[in-house]
């Protein structure tokens, strides 16, 4: 039961990024953005991995790591 929650978190927090994204209320430069599709990467990460679900684990994975660069790239160039 926790982890079909964890999973409805994971996917209510990629809809919702995308969606403030799109509606223009979230900038893709903005460290916002990118921590939200972490999140949600990790929180089907851990659905996936207790379901064995290697593909949607494997997507995640990916998805997280790009939003870490993301995070990375822009606290980069505010620095500057």
């Amino acid at each position: 039961m926790l982890v079909e929650i964890i999973g409805w978190v994971g996917v209510v927090t990629y809809v919702l990024a995308y969606a403030l994204l799109s509606l223009g209320w979230m900038k893709v430069d903005e460290v916002n953005y990118h921590a939200l599709n972490a999140i949600a990467g990790t929180c089907l990460v851990v659905f996936s991995f207790v379901v064995d679900d290697v593909p949607n684990l494997f997507v995640n994975l990916i998805w997280i790591v790009i939003a870490g660069l993301s995070i990375t790239r822009i606290l980069l160039l505010k620095r500057r």
